[in-house]
C-alpha cells in the first residue's frame, strides 16, 4: 500500500463516521449495520473486489450485492472513498427526493450499484443468478488460452436475509450447481429490528449451509482487519462449492449505549450518542462528513487501478477477437443487449381456425426464437412439461454442464424469480422463466422488482383461469390478473390465439426497458384471422356499430359467437381484443378511439378473473362479466358455465343495453 495512503483502520473509522453523519442528517435510515460491517466492507472493497470505478459497466468486473439494502449508507461510503462518481454532496443527500443515494439501493440510480435491494432476500437470490450468469457465458465465450469472462460475485447478507426463505430456495440451487464463484458474507450480528435473533431463530446457519452444498468459512472478530482479509483470500480460492463466510460483528460498533442492541439498527443515533460515538472512535465530534486528506486519496489510487485491470482484460479481449472474431462480435452483442439481426426469421405462422393452447403456440414461438437468440434460457419451477418452455435443441444446466439453456429451478418459485433477476441484470442473458399463474403470487415481489429495475425478464404463466377445472381453487387463478396489471413498468399479454402469441412473444423480446408477463392457457383455442393490432395491445377484430364486446384471451372466442347470436337479434357487435391493457394505454389518443369510439358507450367486456380495472374500458354504462369470487372444482368447461363466463351471459349483457 502506497505510503500516502491512509491506513486500512482509519478509512474503516472514516466510512463510520460517513455513514452516521449520513443517516443523522436525513433523520432516517439505518446506522448500525454500516457501522458493524465497516471493516469487512472495505477489505472486500479496497484489496478483494475487482472494478473500475471510471467504468461501472466494465463487463468483467466482479459483482457485488449488499443485499440487506438497508445498510446503503455503508455501500454509497465505500463507493464515494473507491473513486465513483458519487460525490460528498451524494452523501450529504442521503434518503433526499431525487438524489444519487436514495434509501435502499438502486440499479440505475447510483453508479456501482448492480441490483435493486430491500426486502431481504432478493439481493441473495440476485447474487445467485449473477455468478449463474458468468458460468453460462464463460462456458459458452471461454476458448483456451482466452478466458475472457472470469469475475467473481460477492454479496452481504444478513440475519434477516437467511430468515426469509428465497434465501435458502437460492442456496440450495446455488450449491446444487456448485457456483463456486459466489462468496456470501453473512453479517451475523445476532440482532434484528424487534431485539435479538433468539427472538424468532436459533438454527445452525453453518451446517444448513454446509447441507446445501456450501463451503463455510468465519471470521470471528469482524473487526480483525488482518483476518479478515486472510479469510477473503481463501474465499478465493475455488474448492468447488459456493462459500458463506459467517462474520461475527457488532451492529451499531463503537456507540457507547447502542451497540449490540435493536436500538441501532433502525433509527438514527441522535446527536448526543454521535457525538459519543465519535469520541470512541478519536474522531472529532463535531466533524460532519469528514474525509481526512490520506483517505480521499484512496479514491485516485482506486481509479488507477481499475484502470489497469480494465486495460489488461482490454488488452486480452483484443487477442481474443484476433484469434475468434465472430465469438468476440457475438460477445459485444449480446453485452450491449442487441438482438441479432435475423432473430425473427423462424417465427412460425399458424393456419386460421386451428385449435391450439395459447401455452403449446408459445413453445413452439419460443423455440423458434432459441434457434436465433443464443442469449435466450429458460427455466421453470418444476413444471417446462406443462408450461411448454423447454428449449428443445439444448440440455439442462447442471454442475457439470453450463453449455445448456434450460435451468431446473426445483419447485422454487420466489427464488426462480429472483434468480431470473440476477441472470438478466448480469447482462449476455435473456432469461425466461415459467410456471403456472396462481403461482405467480410466490413471485409477486421478485416480479415487482424486476419492474423497478426495468429487466428485460419474460415471465410465463400459463393455466390462465378458472378452465383449470379439476383442480379447483387452489390452483385457479382468479385476482393474479388484476394485481400484475397494477406493477408499474410490467406489461402484461394474454393472448386470445397463437396470432397473438406470436405478437406477445415478439413484443417480449423487443423490450428491453422493463419485464413482460405472458398469460397463456391451458384449453385449445381456436386461431383467428390474421389481423394487425395486437402488439398494439387493443384491435379490432370484428367490426360492428351498435355496440363493442371486448374481451381478453380464450374469453375472446366467446364474444365472437356472442357477435354471431346477436347479429342474428339484429344487433351489431364490434370484437375488440384487449391482449395488453399497458400497450394499449401506450398508445395514441387517435388509436385508442379508433379501437374504442367515445360515440359507442354500449360495451360489454368479459374476462375469466376479477372484475377490477375493466370499467375503464367499459365506462359507466358498459356491463363487466367477470369472476369475483373463487372458483369451484369440476370440469374446466362446467366451471366456465356455472360461474357465467359464456356466449349466453354476452349476449343478454348486450341486450340489456338496448332495452
Amino acid at each position: 500500500m502506497p505510503a500516502e495512503l491512509a491506513p486500512d483502520q482509519l478509512v474503516v473509522t472514516t466510512l463510520r463516521t460517513l455513514s452516521i453523519d449520513a443517516v443523522q442528517r436525513a433523520n432516517s435510515g439505518h446506522p448500525g449495520a454500516p457501522m458493524g460491517l465497516a471493516p469487512v466492507g472495505w477489505m472486500l472493497f479496497g484489496h478483494h473486489l475487482r472494478f473500475d470505478p471510471t467504468d461501472p459497466a466494465w463487463t468483467n468486473r466482479d459483482r457485488f450485492v449488499l443485499s440487506p439494502g438497508h445498510a446503503s449508507a455503508l455501500l454509497y461510503s465505500l463507493l464515494h472513498v473507491t473513486g465513483y462518481a458519487l460525490s460528498l454532496e451524494d452523501l450529504e443527500q442521503f434518503r433526499q427526493w431525487g438524489s444519487a443515494t436514495p434509501g435502499h439501493p438502486e440499479r440505475g440510480d447510483t453508479p456501482g450499484v448492480e441490483v435493486t435491494t430491500g426486502p431481504l432476500g432478493q439481493g441473495f437470490a440476485n447474487a445467485v443468478g449473477l455468478a449463474l450468469a458468468e458460468r453460462l457465458l464463460a462456458e459458452e465465450f471461454n476458448r483456451d488460452g482466452h478466458t475472457v469472462v472470469d469475475h467473481r460475485t460477492w454479496c452481504i447478507c444478513s440475519d434477516g436475509d437467511l430468515m426469509e426463505g428465497i434465501s435458502y430456495e437460492a442456496a440450495a440451487l446455488a450449491g446444487h450447481l456448485a457456483l463456486d464463484k459466489l462468496t456470501v458474507i453473512y453479517d451475523d450480528n445476532s440482532i434484528s429490528l424487534d431485539g435479538p435473533t433468539a427472538l424468532s431463530w436459533s438454527e445452525d446457519v453453518p451446517m444448513r449451509f454446509a447441507a446445501a452444498g456450501w463451503r463455510v468459512l468465519e471470521i470471528s472478530d469482524g473487526n480483525d482487519l488482518a483476518h479478515i482479509d486472510e479469510v477473503l483470500t481463501q474465499a478465493q480460492r475455488a474448492d468447488g462449492r459456493p462459500t458463506l463466510v459467517v462474520t461475527k460483528t457488532h451492529i451499531g460498533f463503537g456507540s457507547p449505549s447502542k451497540q449490540d442492541s435493536s436500538s441501532a439498527h433502525g433509527s438514527p443515533l441522535g446527536p448526543e450518542e454521535v457525538a459519543a460515538t465519535k469520541r470512541a472512535y478519536g474522531w472529532p465530534e463535531d466533524a460532519q462528513f469528514a474525509i481526512p486528506p490520506d483517505v480521499a486519496r484512496w479514491a485516485a489510487h482506486m481509479q488507477a487501478r481499475g484502470t489497469r485491470l480494465n486495460d489488461e482484460w482490454q488488452t486480452l479481449f483484443a487477442d481474443y477477437t484476433a484469434a475468434h472474431p465472430a465469438l468476440a462480435d457475438d460477445f459485444l452483442r449480446r453485452v450491449d443487449g442487441l438482438l441479432p439481426i435475423d432473430w425473427d426469421a423462424d417465427i412460425p405462422s399458424f393456419a386460421e381456425g386451428e385449435s391450439i393452447a395459447t401455452r403449446a403456440s408459445g413453445g413452439t414461438v419460443l423455440n423458434a426464437l432459441a434457434r436465433r437468440i443464443p442469449e435466450l434460457v429458460q427455466g421453470a419451477a418444476d413444471l417446462s412439461s406443462s408450461t411448454n418452455t423447454t428449449i428443445k435443441d439444448s440440455s439442462d444446466v447442471t454442475s457439470t454442464n453450463f453449455a445448456g439453456r434450460n435451468l431446473r429451478f426445483g419447485v422454487r418459485e420466489h427464488a426462480m424469480g429472483g434468480i431470473t433477476n440476477g441472470l438478466a441484470a448480469h447482462g449476455g442473458i435473456r432469461p425466461v422463466c415459467s410456471t403456472f399463474l396462481i403461482f405467480s403470487d410466490y413471485m409477486k415481489n421478485t416480479i415487482r422488482m424486476a419492474a423497478l429495475q426495468h429487466l428485460p425478464v419474460v415471465f410465463v404463466y400459463t393455466h390462465d383461469s378458472v378452465g383449470v377445472g379439476e383442480d379447483g381453487p387452489t390452483h385457479q387463478p382468479v385476482e393474479q390478473l388484476a394485481g400484475l396489471r397494477a406493477i408499474p413498468g410490467l406489461v402484461v399479454l394474454r393472448p386470445a390465439d397463437a396470432t397473438e402469441v406470436v405478437a406477445a412473444w415478439t413484443t417480449a423480446i423487443e423490450r428491453t426497458t422493463g419485464p413482460t408477463v405472458l398469460v397463456l392457457s391451458r384449453q385449445g383455442l381456436p386461431t383467428l384471422p390474421p389481423i394487425a393490432g395486437a402488439s398494439r395491445g387493443g384491435y379490432v377484430v370484428a367490426d360492428g356499430n351498435d355496440c363493442i364486446l371486448l374481451a381478453t384471451g380464450s374469453e375472446v372466442q366467446v364474444v365472437m359467437a356472442a357477435r354471431t347470436v346477436l347479429a342474428e337479434r339484429g344487433i351489431s357487435a364490434r370484437v375488440v381484443s384487449l391482449p395488453s391493457w399497458e400497450l394499449f394505454a401506450a398508445q395514441d389518443q387517435a388509436y385508442q378511439h379508433e379501437v374504442l369510439p367515445p360515440s359507442m358507450t354500449k360495451r360489454v367486456a368479459i374476462e375469466a378473473a376479477a372484475s377490477l380495472g375493466w370499467h375503464r374500458f367499459t365506462g359507466l354504462e358498459g356491463t363487466v362479466i367477470a369472476i369475483d369470487r373463487f372458483g369451484a372444482s369440476a370440469p374446466g368447461d362446467q366451471v366456465m358455465e356455472h360461474l357465467g363466463i359464456t356466449v349466453d351471459a354476452v349476449v343478454d349483457a348486450a341486450g340489456r343495453l338496448f332495452s
